[in-house]
């Protein structure tokens, strides 16, 4: 079960206000019209304040009542006041500004809070806010024409990330990395192994128009020549280059996979595009489209009505030679995730399919798909810097920084934590520096070394004085506000999971990790924890641990590491 104290504190709190609401109505100080389950309840809400000195929940109630009430917002909010039911729970509450309503809680309900970490263990941040909703997130899904690049890397880090903090949400989640092992790339490629290893034979060859230069396209002839012998380049045009192709995929999506894994990624499925067109999908989502009269023909080619659905244009599905176009291929590839049963795909793309987003989502209307089903997140590019200098990418001119180049440069826990240090749809300069860094400058250092040192002191505390954190312990010497301004950021943690699930943003996470980090290392600065005496030791490691606890959980959501000594 999801152990969220904010939330339960939150819902006291609402439940007071309901109460006062409804006392005051009875007593004739409030009109009928603001009786708690009116319309005029609607926008209220109960929040934490930004700013700590505000009180522990903040509320709006007065101001959205007052219309309705008849009254200033800030009358109304004394009314409220005076009827609030009184308990040991509710240490203050002050009308502020225009009319909100500031709580305080009594000091006990963060010290149980962080009881309540220690009581949940590794499930502490888990929430149900995705109701076991069944999402398919693709991500990654490079052409199997080359090596994986940085940018890749980065899909990679959001999208796993993302996943594992649906997951976290109360999500069912399933990884897939779709193929684009068809169409003309792939002929360009077979085409460009031929070349290379007639070059190899001492021949003539030239890479064709849009092909592929790259070293990696040598290793791959030399090898097929190792396996089959020149005698393959005598074999029909067609039937060569659908064994050279075949066996080029093989490597490279052999070479993704060693590299994912070393990342830290697994898909649970890769899907061919291969598979989409053998099992007929592309002539189904034309017959659904004809069924619906969301297709007709022009010029030889069959269109789709896309101008109908919120599209700028109609699109091509099929060109007046029978090919079918990406757009087609693609839309059929969703409707293999419709009916596979998600009740939500996320799609994570690279910023140059930007116009594409619109098309597809017009498609899928057109097919009568759910607004909203199907969600596209962007990611921008990144810009390796060293020593204050751009080092350049360009995967055409065979000069790509590839992911296994960039991964032998900088440490994979870094990667991870750059990549989700801010939001995908910003260029990313990464600092390979930086990254490389092993001080507190180094974000993703400085968050791991935060749990390095909890992680020493409790260990510490074992060896030389026998302590070791329980639950049971009595908490009330803890009061020092550096205590309690990190106990009650630990509490947030469910919360920021919810918000990162829902809004698609596992980045938020880096900035409470941040935010944890810091206030950790200001605790330790302020109180100690050994050399006190035995009661405010035993409390305050409650708190190290509750505090190890919340940055361990945090790193494995954004699948980095949370090293016990550094």
């Amino acid at each position: 079960m999801a152990v969220d104290p904010v939330a339960s504190a939150r819902q006291q709190v609402r439940q007071a206000l309901e109460a006062a609401a409804a006392a005051a109505v009875a007593a004739g100080e409030l009109p009928q019209e603001v009786a708690p389950g009116s319309p005029s309840w609607r926008g209220v809400q109960v929040e934490v304040p930004r700013d700590p000195r505000h009180g522990d929940f903040a509320s709006n109630a007065a101001l959205v009542l007052a219309s309705r009430a008849g009254r200033p917002p800030r009358e109304v909010a004394e009314v409220v006041r005076r009827h609030l039911p009184g308990g040991a729970w509710l240490r203050e509450v002050a009308v502020a500004g225009p009319g909100f309503l500031n709580f305080r809680l009594a000091e006990d309900w963060w010290r149980e809070g962080l009881r309540a970490i220690l009581q949940a263990g590794d499930a502490f941040g888990t929430t149900g806010v995705g109701g076991g909703q069944r999402v398919q997130v693709e991500f990654v899904s490079a052409n199997p024409t080359g090596p994986l690049g940085v940018v890749n890397a980065r899909a990679a880090a959001l999208g796993d990330a993302l996943a594992r903090v649906l997951e976290a949400a109360g999500y069912r989640v399933e990884r897939e990395f779709y193929l684009n092992d068809a169409g003309n790339q792939i002929r360009k490629l077979a085409q460009s192994v031929e070349a290379r290893m007639r070059q190899e034979l001492g021949q003539d060859a030239a890479i064709p128009e849009g092909g592929y230069p790259g070293e990696y396209v040598i290793d791959i002839a030399r090898d097929l020549l190792a396996a089959e012998g020149p005698g393959l380049l005598d074999r029909p045009e067609e039937e060569r280059w659908a064994r050279m192709a075949r066996f080029a995929v093989e490597a490279i999506v052999a070479q993704m996979r060693v590299q994912l894994a070393r990342f830290g990624v697994e898909f649970d499925v890769w899907y061919p595009e291969t598979r989409v067109r053998a099992e007929g999908y592309p002539e189904r989502v034309l017959e659904r489209l004809r069924q619906r009269d969301m297709v007709y023909e022009r010029d030889g080619a069959v269109w789709l009505r896309s101008t109908a659905v919120g599209d700028d244009k109609d699109r091509v599905l099929v060109r007046r030679d029978g090919e079918y176009t990406y757009t087609l291929v693609d839309i059929a590839y969703h409707l293999t995730k419709w009916e596979r049963g998600f009740e939500r795909a996320i799609d994570i793309w690279g910023q140059d399919h930007h116009g594409h987003v619109v098309p597809m989502q017009a498609a899928l209307r057109a097919l009568g798909l759910p607004d909203g089903w199907f969600e596209v997140l962007l990611t921008q590019m990144v810009h390796l810097v060293r020593g204050g200098q751009a080092v350049r990418m360009s995967k055409r001119r065979g000069e790509l920084v590839t992911m296994a180049e960039f991964l032998d440069e900088v440490d994979v826990d870094a990667a991870r934590y750059f990549f989700l240090m801010r939001s995908p749809d910003t260029h990313l300069d990464f600092d390979l520096d930086l990254a490389n860094l092993r001080s507190n400058e180094n974000p993703v250092y400085y968050v791991q070394y935060a749990h390095a040192r909890a992680c020493g002191i409790l260990r510490q505390a074992a060896a030389e004085a026998g302590l070791r954190p329980d639950p049971a312990t009595d908490l009330s010497p803890l009061g020092d506000p550096s205590e309690r301004d990190l106990a009650r950021r630990l509490l947030d943690l469910p919360g920021e999971v919810a918000q990162a699930a829902t809004a698609r943003e596992p980045h938020r996470l880096t900035y409470y990790l941040k935010d944890v980090a810091t206030l950790f290392h200001q605790f330790y600065t302020r109180c100690r924890v050994l050399g006190e005496e035995e009661p405010v030791a035993r409390a305050r490691l409650v708190l190290v641990d509750a505090t190890r606890r919340v940055l361990a959980r945090t790193l494995g959501l954004l699948g980095v590491s949370a090293p016990e000594r550094m």
